[in-house]
């Protein structure tokens, strides 16, 4: 029997429509999951595929029907099964074999699990995978992390099923061990922050403005027609124009506002952190998730604290607002990416991952969450600058923010006044005010922690005098 060019462990939703994107794109793939019959349902749910995929019942069988050096792809809950099945495989595989996480994996895991494997003859990759089931049947977003020889005998298969842009393949070697993880991490951080604000400005529309559901939904409709086009302003009009079958009312308007999270948000908060670098943005959506899930508690607070402001915004025009809504909406979009690419930056100084900026911008500008008309932008603005600091201060993003800065202001003004949370919004204008401020206020800050504790401080006029005139606390006052 021919050998298989690949092999994936895992036939549940994900695993199962990524084993079907790749044998759709011509590649033999060999197949294994824990129960045989799930196996089976499988093969033969997949028509006319099945000739490009080879069954197996156990391991050895498994391993055997793949070409080496074997390539094998692990569809398993993330964590402990992770590690439980590597090294049961560890058993089974040849040196030279490659073992391959798509999951949802940390990516400190995933270092771990890379160097883990080092001395065993066995090389791993960590690959970050996003566009959901949709996008992993028909063409997801691939970042590859591993050694670039491992990469190169799995890319044909991946760049054959990866999403496309304009012919571009949206797939990438990024770096060694944890890399691919890394920069899916953060492409779901930046995704928490571009979904919260969305949500902010529906909710200025809603509870602001008054409107609808579905008129609403006619407004995303319209700014997906402009540099907002995206995956996400797309799929919020669908889910805003949708009806309960059952009562026929908006079918949002039925959803508990509590939203759910599955720690990659969180990762990327933390990572960004550890390293010192601002992603006020992301970790807004991310605490603005967390204090969605208190629901019993927000709602025995509103009887008690009532609701701050008005509620009700009154422009003086309201087309003039709305038109200020989508300039805020691409304003807050900026300061998300540029403090997601800035994260970036200094995780690939830190881990030595050399992570090609304009490579990433590309490589999202199909099949994942995230994907939009505006990362074409980001790709361009990277390859003229290759070495800028920050997105926002590349000529293009640069007026960008100028174009946008008033109406992000009036925005986060108006709902403020009103009482609407925007903490995402918020936090990005607080962002653009803070890097664009070459004075700011942190000294007084370190005036402080030398009162408090000796730490010393730099002096503006470069007097090698590091500590203030504070004596020994407030008696000397």
């Amino acid at each position: 029997m021919e050998k298989a060019e690949i092999g994936l462990i895992g036939l549940a939703v994900m695993g199962s429509n990524l084993a079907l994107n790749i044998a759709e794109k011509g590649n033999r793939i060999a197949v294994f999951n824990r129960t045989p019959e799930k196996t089976d349902t499988f093969v033969v749910e997949a028509g006319a595929l099945r000739e490009h995929i080879v069954p197996t019942k156990s391991l050895e069988e498994f391993v055997a029907a793949i070409r080496p050096p074997r390539p094998v792809i692990i569809m398993v809950k993330a964590g402990e099964p992770v590690d439980e099945l590597i090294a049961t495989l560890r058993n089974h595989l040849s040196a030279g074999d490659i073992i391959i996480d798509a999951g949802n994996a940390n990516f400190r895991d995933t270092i771990r699990r890379f160097e883990g494997l080092k001395d065993s003859g066995l090389t791993f990759i960590g690959m970050g995978v996003s566009g959901g089931e949709e996008g992993a049947r028909h063409g997801p977003s691939i970042m590859v992390g591993g050694t670039e020889a491992s990469y190169k005998r799995v890319e044909k298969v991946l760049t054959s099923i990866s999403a496309k842009f304009k012919g571009e393949d949206c797939c990438a070697w990024l770096g060694e061990n944890g890399a691919g993880h890394f920069v899916k991490t953060i492409h779901n951080g930046i995704e928490y922050a571009d979904m919260q604000m969305i949500a902010e400005i529906y909710g200025i529309l809603r509870d602001g403005l008054g409107l609808s559901a579905k008129e609403c939904s006619d407004i995303f409709g319209k700014w997906n027609k402009s540099r907002l086009e995206s995956y996400l302003i797309e799929i919020s009009a669908a889910v805003l124009k949708a009806s309960d079958p059952i009562t026929g009312k908006p079918m949002v308007d039925l959803i508990v506002d509590r939203a759910g999270q599955k720690g990659t948000g969180k990762w990327s908060a933390i990572e960004a952190q550890n390293m010192g670098v601002p992603a006020t943005a992301i970790e807004a959506a991310v605490a603005a998730r967390s204090l969605s899930s208190f629901k019993i508690q927000r709602e025995a607070a509103e009887k008690i604290l009532g609701l701050p402001g008005e509620g009700a915004i009154k422009p003086a025009s309201r087309d003039a607002f709305i038109a200020d809504l989508e300039m805020a909406l691409l304003a807050g979009k900026i300061g998300a990416y540029a403090q997601g690419f800035a994260v970036m930056a200094e995780a690939s100084k830190e881990f030595g991952w050399s992570l090609p900026m304009p490579d990433i911008a590309k490589i999202w500008r199909a099949g994942c969450i995230i994907r939009s008309q505006f990362l074409d932008d980001i790709t361009s603005a990277f390859r003229a600058m290759p070495d800028a600091s920050n997105l926002i201060i590349t000529p293009a993003f640069s007026a960008m923010v100028k174009e946008t800065d008033g109406a992000l202001r009036r925005v986060v003004a108006a709902a403020v006044t009103a009482g609407l949370p925007v903490p995402a919004l918020a936090s990005a204008l607080g962002y653009f005010d803070s890097y664009r401020r070459g004075r700011g206020t942190a000294n007084l800050i370190q005036a402080q922690r030398d009162f408090f504790g000796a730490h010393g401080f730099d002096r503006i006029d470069g007097v090698d005098k590091h500590h203030g005139p504070w004596g020994s606390g407030l008696a000397d006052f």
